[in-house]
């Protein structure tokens, strides 16, 4: 059985007085919902591209990637299909936050835990947490 993987990138976008950027999503799946930046990789892009990209078009944001904080590849992760997701800190570094892309609203926010979150965003944010 052949498979075809699609490989995104996520972005924490963490200030210095450790918020973090959530955009709500305005499209299928988890629409209304609180997620992390990120989307698909491009042909032609790297993945460090790809975050660089999708943190600027979802919050308007230019950032500069800090570390690379994990993989997230379990089979049921995206009701879409299967995509494997590489997750990165990274701190702003200029432009105008602002919901943009297929995000409805944003919010910059250390309170997140009462948030009904996309996908595995849940488990992003803690593996983020332990490395506060």
């Amino acid at each position: 059985m052949a498979t075809i993987d699609k490989l995104t990138a996520d972005i924490i976008i963490q200030y210095e007085d450790n918020s973090i950027v959530l955009i709500q999503r305005g499209y299928d799946p988890y629409k209304g919902s609180w997620a992390l930046p990120g989307g698909m990789m491009d042909e032609g892009e790297t993945i460090e591209q790809t975050a660089i990209r999708e943190a600027k078009e979802e919050t308007g944001l230019d950032v500069e990637l800090v570390k690379l904080l994990g993989v997230f590849s379990k089979p049921d992760r995206d009701p879409r299909g299967r995509f494997i997701s590489v997750l990165y800190l990274a701190k702003p570094v200029g432009g105008t936050l602002k919901a943009s892309s297929d995000a409805k609203e944003f919010i910059r926010t250390k309170d997140f835990a009462h948030l009904p979150l996309a996908f595995d965003h849940n488990e992003m944010i803690d593996l983020y947490l332990k490395q506060l």
